[in-house]
């Protein structure tokens, strides 16, 4: 069962051409143009749910990211063929620095 902003994500991704994504804040403003800022928070629970189902990805700097780690702005897409399902193997690569000089 899909929630109305699940709903949402779901349909404004339909309307875009294959391989774009969609802003948090657009759904957002979908929901509640007056106070979206209040709902950002939902959104992003809502597009994590659906990334665990394998229905969207998430996106930060324009690449697939774990939706259980990702930190900042993000962007929403559908999922694409070739896109990752799991994310164990790439962990350690979101580490900044480390002895490679």
């Amino acid at each position: 069962m899909s929630s109305p902003i699940q709903d949402i994500i779901l349909s404004q991704l339909a309307a875009l051409p294959e391989g774009k994504s969609i802003d948090p804040m657009n759904v957002a403003k979908a929901m509640q143009p007056e106070r979206w800022q209040q709902i950002l928070g939902h959104v992003r629970t809502n597009a994590i749910e659906l990334a665990r189902d394998g229905k969207v990805v998430i996106l930060r700097h324009n690449k697939p990211v774990n939706p259980e780690k990702f930190r900042g702005v993000y962007r929403i897409r559908l999922r694409m063929e070739g896109d990752p399902t799991s994310f164990e193997e790439t962990a350690g690569e979101d580490q900044i620095g480390g002895d490679e000089d």
